[in-house]
């Protein structure tokens, strides 16, 4: 079954064959099990060509897939994250799921399900038999390495509904939300599910804040801004975090943006061009647009608390290595020329524990098993994904811990940095490459201990340490100098 809980054009093909007792003349074959008209098979590689904990990249003719031995079997699988396509061959192999080198999404190597996020796709798997040394033989498929992917929208309740009950209430259409109504609907519910959101987009990237006003939770009804009023029996409130009030003359005026939307980022886009850019905050999205913008922009400046951005969380050394615009401008009183103002200085949050109503995403600590439940806020696209699953498993009683590994990215000037863990309070930070050239690996170390991981250019290490931290184990300080 696919993600979505319908049958996929692989569902016939899941089990993957086994090492079995195989000749010198062996090879290796890569085929779903369907009607040949339907199937490609191909011959991909001699059994010795592959050792145990190898993947390699097989070539089908119609597309490629993702060869796996562990453990002495062989398993085959969609060799792209259906996430940002990044190649898996590039990610790490354990105990038997393969984790993506870009972003830390992991997928069961025998039944390609998506084990942990960020995306919602799973992945196509392949029948691997072992047959003697014979003729290449293809049938090509229409449907080959393309799984289904998405919701069936059908069974899913339609968004503004005017009826005033809902089974489910998910307010809020960010990644939450929507794996939460996804998980619920892999699970089995067939109840009404409704999603309220003031976004007129399908779930995206960054949502908008809903328009909730109150929730009852003695009468479990929640009332909107135009009166309206919807009873739940269960509640999930993933509607992000709201960006920090900020005190300032001019704010009414139409080129300063709080960047929220699709329509942000175009007229951000627009009004920047060969113009003069302020940015407020040295935040991850603030450097993100100002990186974008100098390209575009006539000038790029960007006012901060810290002279170094990122300097809470990925250290100095490492805030001053990624700090490459023109200007940062941090005195007060000096008067900056704005064709377009970019807001972004940082985040609320809050928490529920009452019976009944499950909140996730960027607005609620939670416990975080990494940290021997600490609870902690951590606003990550791809941990919202993991709240939005265990939210939906509470609903339907099944229980589940949170215990992934916080995974997070961003991307300026054309290098992508990568992060993992939980490194609040680090107190050391061991470097091994080159800061200058922009290819080097950080351990955050508190008490000795190895607490998170960021690096540039050196893929696939931030995969490979969360992949340690989610085992359980420890990475001590010395291991790493």
């Amino acid at each position: 079954m696919s993600l979505n809980g319908k049958a996929s054009p692989f569902s016939e093909c899941r089990p993957n064959g086994s090492l079995g007792h195989c000749s010198d003349e062996d090879t290796m074959t890569l085929r779903p099990q369907r009607k040949h008209r339907d199937y490609i098979e191909a011959s991909v590689c001699h059994v010795k060509d592959i050792e145990n904990g190898q993947m390699r990249e097989v070539d089908l003719g119609a597309g490629r897939a993702l060869l796996i031995k562990e453990h002495g079997e062989f398993f085959a699988m969609g060799h792209k994250c259906p996430h940002y396509g990044a190649p898996l061959v590039k990610g790490v192999l354990s105990k038997g799921h393969v984790r993506c080198p870009w972003h830390g999404a992991c997928f069961n190597i025998t039944t390609g399900d998506i084990e942990d996020f960020p995306g919602l796709d799973s992945l196509p798997t392949f029948q691997v038999t072992h047959v003697p040394l014979q003729p290449l033989r293809k049938f090509l498929s229409e449907h080959l390495l393309h799984p289904l992917v998405l919701t069936d929208c059908k069974k899913m309740s339609v968004i503004n509904s005017s009826t005033g009950f809902s089974h489910i209430l998910i307010i809020g259409s960010g990644p939450a939300g929507l794996v939460c109504a996804e998980t619920l609907r892999q699970e089995g519910f067939t109840d009404r599910i409704v999603m309220c959101t003031m976004d007129k987009h399908l779930p995206y990237d960054r949502p908008k804040l809903s328009k909730v006003v109150s929730v009852d939770v003695k009468t479990r009804t929640v009332t909107f801004r135009d009166g309206f009023k919807m009873e739940y029996r269960k509640l999930f409130i993933a509607t992000g975090s709201r960006p920090k009030p900020l005190s300032y003359k001019g704010k009414d005026v139409g080129n300063v943006f709080h960047l929220r939307t699709p329509e942000d980022a175009n007229s951000i886009a627009t009004l920047a061009s060969s113009k003069n850019a302020v940015i407020v905050g040295t935040s991850f999205i603030g450097m993100e647009v100002a990186a974008a913008l100098t390209d575009k922009a006539h000038s790029v400046s960007v006012i901060g608390i810290e002279a170094v951005p990122f300097r809470k969380a990925l250290g100095e050394k490492v805030g001053k290595a990624l700090m490459k615009l023109k200007e940062v401008v941090l005195k007060s009183g000096k008067v900056l020329r704005a064709d377009v103002c970019v807001i972004g200085i940082g985040e609320s949050t809050m928490q529920t524990n009452i019976d009944g109503v499950f909140a996730g995403g960027d607005m609620v600590t939670y416990p975080l098993a990494l940290r021997s439940n600490k609870k902690v806020n951590i606003p990550h696209w791809q941990m919202a994904h993991v709240h939005g699953r265990v939210a939906a498993l509470s609903m339907m009683g099944k229980a589940s811990d949170t215990k992934t590994v916080p995974y997070f990215w961003t991307a300026m000037f054309g290098k992508s940095i990568r992060y993992a863990g939980y490194g609040d309070g680090f107190d050391d930070v061991v470097i091994q490459g080159d800061l200058d050239e922009l290819k080097f690996v950080a351990f955050y170390t508190k008490s000795e201990e190895v607490v998170a991981v960021a690096s540039v250019n050196y893929d696939p290490i931030v995969s490979r340490v969360a992949e340690v931290f989610g085992a359980g184990k420890t990475i001590r300080k010395r291991d790493v100098e």
